[in-house]
């Protein structure tokens, strides 16, 4: 809706119309940005943990190897071991370096909270590099 107003001399026009332009593009930038951040904070991806297509690493002369069998059995290479006894039984293979990495395997019907305690045990024991150990996935699969 306009109003002219008319006076004697001046030709000055009001105009009460809403400039929606700049309006619509705060609102697009801001569609966009929901856009592309809407799939990033989403987590519904399936996971399969036992295989994995990463390259493979060189291996170490003498890896320290800490498996998690099925029964929940602990063994340092292929000796079994007492998970209370796990500290000191990799003291005595790693020689007391704390900064070596261990390689730590668990069986697939493990669940994850009981790996996640034996991982607890490493870290507790001093050693903080801990590398999972899992199949090599075949490609296309």
């Amino acid at each position: 809706m306009a109003v002219r107003l008319k006076h004697a001399s001046d030709d000055l026009a009001e105009n009460h119309e809403i400039n929606v332009t700049p309006f619509i593009d705060v609102m697009l930038v801001l569609l966009i940005i929901f856009m592309v951040a809407a799939p990033l904070a989403t987590v519904d991806v399936p996971v399969d943990l036992p295989a994995s297509t990463a390259e493979q690493q060189p291996r170490p002369q003498k890896p320290i190897i800490v498996t998690l069998k099925q029964d929940l059995s602990l063994a340092l290479g292929n000796d079994m071991i007492a998970r209370e006894a796990l500290g000191a039984a990799l003291d005595g293979a790693a020689g007391g370096d704390k900064t070596q990495r261990i390689f730590l395997r668990a069986d697939k019907s493990v669940d994850y909270g009981d790996l996640m305690n034996v991982m607890n045990d490493l870290r507790a024991a001093g050693y903080l590099k801990v590398a999972l150990l899992g199949l090599e996935a075949m490609p296309g699969k």
